[in-house]
């Protein structure tokens, strides 16, 4: 069982670290200093939609994950 938990925590941390880079692959560095205009905001069509999605899905499975590896496995 503790194998189970870890083994997932593994697959779903690097999915969700994988996401999140995929999201911020067209952020460039003029946003830091706010002088990127399209960032104001913009909707998420299409492929952006789908790896925010997962993004969320991916973390909330981690969460979940540790919350049942803390209470099953103590």
């Amino acid at each position: 069982m503790k194998t189970f938990f870890n083994i997932a925590l593994i697959i779903t941390s690097i999915a969700t670290v994988i996401c999140v880079v995929l999201q911020n692959r067209g952020v460039g560095m003029g946003s830091i200093a706010g002088s990127d205009p399209g960032s104001i905001y913009t909707a998420r069509r299409g492929v952006e939609k789908v790896i925010f999605n997962l993004t969320i899905v991916f973390s909330s499975l981690v969460v979940i994950l540790v919350i049942l590896s803390i209470l099953l496995l103590n």
